[in-house]
């Protein structure tokens, strides 16, 4: 079974689905029987969706004030192969 270290070290694989069948099958036997876990799944899972919907659509510019080393790495995370 996963630790609940191993859980969130997983987290963002997980939502994206990029996780092999047998590690999903392990993430979802550790939440459930970890309270704490759940807890912390669905706090991430609504901050992904507040920020998404903060965010508007893909299309929206970037305020001027935000450092280009900040969109460059959050693109970068967006795309991992480019």
């Amino acid at each position: 079974m996963l630790t609940c270290r191993e859980l969130v070290e997983f987290m963002d694989d997980y939502w994206s689905g990029a996780l092999p069948p047998e590690t999903v099958a392990r993430f979802n036997e550790h939440l459930a029987c970890c309270p704490s876990c759940v807890n912390y799944t669905n706090t991430w899972r609504e901050a992904i969706r507040v920020g998404q919907a903060a965010l508007g659509t893909s299309d929206a510019s970037v305020p001027a004030d935000v450092p280009e080393s900040l969109v460059a790495a959050i693109l970068a995370l967006r795309n991992p192969s480019a």
